[in-house]
C-alpha cells in the first residue's frame, strides 16, 4: 500500500505511525500491531495507531523516531505493509505461560527492548510475567549477559571493585565514603550511580550538588583513570540500558521482580568489568527488604550469580530500621557527607561506610582478612580520603575546596517539635521519604530535612524532632502538614503497656 506522509514533530520513544481505520483494516492490521515502512533504499517496522478522522485516508502520521531514521519529508510517498509478529512476543507469551526461557529467548526480548521494539502493553506483559511467575537461576544469568551485551561496555583493566545498595534507606549515601577511601587505597572503582526514583535523593543526585555527574564512556575513562575512582549518573553512559526501559514499567506497578534487581545489578557492574562486588542489602522498617530471611536469601543469590558470572560477591546484611546521617535531600545529605570527610559527620553515615570499605578492601586482597575496617578507618582519619574526593570532585568539574557550610539549603524552614515525652522508639524511612519529597527534593536540591534525633534519644515534650527546609511556602506547608500527619518519629517509654 503507497501512503502519503503527514509529519509531526513529536518523540514518540518508539517508532510509531498512525493509520486512517479503513486503511488499517485493508492492511489487515490493528491497533498495537506493526508495519513495515520503505522510503527509497530505507525500511523499519513500526508500531500501528489508527484513528478516524485525525489522519485521512491514503495517509499516514509520522513521528520524529520514523522520519529521523527514513528521512521522509511532508508528502513523500511511503510503502507500508504489513510484517510477521515479533519473535520475542512469542516468548513473552511463553513466560507469561510459566515455562522456563532459554538464553537466545532472552536475548532476543532484551534485543527488542533496548531498540524499542516492544509496545507498551508487550513491554508490561514481559515485566508482568517475571514478577509473577519468577526466573530460574540459569533465566537471571541470561538476563544479565543479555543486558551487558546490549549495551556499552567499558574496560578500566583487572581487579575491579564496585559497591551497592539494595536501598530504602533515607540518606543512605555511603558510596560518597567507600569510593574515596577505596581509591585511595588504590583500588579502581568507577562508580555509576542512579538517581532518586521514589526517594529523596539518589546517589548521583547528592553527587550533583558537588560536581557534575553526567558523562560520556571517554570522559568517564579520563575520570578514572585520574584519580582512580568517579560518582557519576549511569544512564548517561547507556550502560545496560534494557533496564532503565523495564524500571519505567515497573514503577508505575510498584514491582520490583527479584530476578530483574538482581540483573540489573549485576549487568550494571559487569558493564564497567567489575571484578569484585560488595553489596549492601538494608533490612528494617520502610526498607525493600522487610526480613533478615529475606535478606539471607537474596544475598545468597547475588553471591551464585556472581560465582556463575565470574565475580566475587559479598554482602552485607545492615540495620535499615531507621535514616542513616542526618540530612534528607540532595544538599542536606551532601553537607553530611563533607562533614564525614573531616570525621566531624554522623556516627552512623561513618561507621556503616567503614564497614563496607573494610569488607571491600578485604574482598579485592589488598588487605588480610580482619584489617580490612582498620586500613579504612585509618585512610579516613588521616584525611586521604578528603584528599581523593577532592581530586574526584575537581576531575568531575566541580569546586575541590568546597565546605560544607558552602552548600546552600532552602531558606524557608520549620520544625517539627515532640509532643510526647519518652525515647525514640523508630523513624520511619518511608515516611521520612515522602516528607522530604513533599519539600521539593530532589528536583530542588536545596530541599529536604534534617533530623535531629535518631534511635534510643530521651526526648522531652517540645524538642525538636527534625526541620524542614523548602524554597516554597506552599510545599513547606503540604510537607509539615504531611509531617504531622504521618507522625514519621515514634516517640514513647520503653514500657507501653502492662498487663496485670
Amino acid at each position: 500500500m503507497k501512503l502519503r506522509a503527514r509529519l509531526y514533530p513529536i518523540e514518540s520513544g518508539r517508532p510509531v505511525v498512525v493509520l486512517n481505520e479503513e486503511d488499517a483494516k485493508d492492511l489487515g492490521v490493528y491497533v498495537t500491531g506493526r508495519v513495515r515502512i520503505s522510503h527509497e533504499e530505507r525500511s523499519i517496522n513500526a508500531i500501528v495507531d489508527t484513528t478516524t478522522s485525525f489522519v485521512k485516508e491514503g495517509e499516514i502520521a509520522v513521528f520524529e523516531e520514523v522520519r529521523g531514521i527514513l528521512d521522509v519529508c511532508e508528502d513523500c510517498e511511503l510503502t507500508v505493509a504489513e510484517t510477521t509478529r515479533l519473535h520475542s512476543v512469542e516468548f513473552i507469551k511463553k513466560k507469561m505461560d510459566g515455562y522456563t526461557l532459554n538464553e537466545h529467548e532472552i536475548h532476543t526480548i532484551i534485543q527488542d527492548v533496548v531498540d524499542n521494539n516492544l509496545s507498551n502493553i508487550e513491554l508490561t506483559a514481559f515485566v508482568a510475567a517475571g514478577y509473577v511467575k519468577g526466573y530460574t537461576m540459569d533465566e537471571i544469568v541470561a538476563l544479565t549477559k543479555a543486558m551487558v551485551d546490549t549495551g556499552q561496555t567499558i574496560d578500566f583493566g583487572d581487579d575491579i571493585v564496585d559497591k551497592h545498595s539494595v536501598g530504602g534507606v533515607a540518606g543512605n549515601r555511603t558510596t560518597m565514603l567507600v569510593v574515596p577511601i577505596a581509591a585511595s587505597a588504590g583500588l579502581i572503582i568507577p562508580k555509576t550511580s542512579s538517581r532518586a526514583i521514589t526517594s529523596p535523593s539518589g546517589t548521583a543526585d547528592t553527587m550533583e550538588v558537588l560536581a557534575q555527574v553526567e558523562f560520556d564512556i571517554d570522559g568517564l575513562k579520563e575520570i578514572v583513570n585520574k584519580t582512580n575512582g568517579c560518582i557519576v549518573w549511569g544512564g548517561a553512559v547507556n550502560l545496560a540500558p534494557a533496564d532503565d526501559r523495564i524500571i519505567r514499567v515497573e514503577y508505575p506497578l510498584s514491582i520490583d521482580a527479584e530476578g530483574h534487581m538482581l540483573a540489573s545489578v549485576m549487568a550494571k557492574k559487569r558493564s564497567v568489568g567489575s571484578d569484585y562486588i560488595i553489596i549492601d542489602i538494608p533490612v528494617g522498617r520502610g526498607t525493600k527488604v522487610v526480613s533478615t530471611e529475606r535478606a539471607s536469601d537474596i544475598a545468597h543469590k547475588f553471591i551464585e550469580l556472581g560465582k556463575r558470572l565470574g565475580v566475587a560477591v559479598e554482602c552485607l546484611i545492615t540495620d535499615g530500621s531507621s535514616p542513616i546521617g542526618s540530612g534528607i535531600g540532595p544538599a542536606l545529605e551532601a553537607k553530611d557527607v563533607l562533614y564525614a570527610l573531616d570525621n566531624q559527620g554522623p556516627i552512623d553515615l561513618i561507621d556503616k561506610s567503614l564497614d563496607l570499605s573494610g569488607i571491600l578492601l578485604e574482598l579485592s586482597g589488598k588487605v588480610v582478612q580482619g584489617k580490612g575496617r582498620e586500613v579504612a578507618e585509618k585512610i579516613l582519619r588521616s584525611g586521604k580520603a578528603k584528599e581523593k574526593m577532592k581530586e574526584i570532585i575537581e576531575a568531575q568539574g566541580g569546586n575541590p575546596e568546597v565546605k560544607p557550610e558552602d552548600i546552600e539549603i532552602a531558606k524557608k524552614k520549620m520544625t517539627i517539635i515532640s509532643e510526647h515525652k519518652g525515647r525514640v522508639r523508630y523513624i520511619d524511612n518511608k515516611l521520612i521519604s515522602a516528607i522530604a519529597r513533599a519539600a521539593g527534593a530532589p528536583r530542588v536540591k536545596s530541599a529536604g530535612l534534617y533530623l535531629h534525633t535518631s534511635i534510643g534519644d530521651k526526648i522531652d515534650v517540645g524538642d525538636p524532632l527534625f526541620t524542614i527546609y523548602s524554597t516554597s511556602k506552599g510545599r513547606l506547608k503540604e510537607a509539615s502538614d504531611l509531617a504531622y500527619k504521618l507522625a514519621p518519629i515514634r516517640v514513647g517509654s520503653i514500657i507501653s503497656d502492662v498487663i496485670r
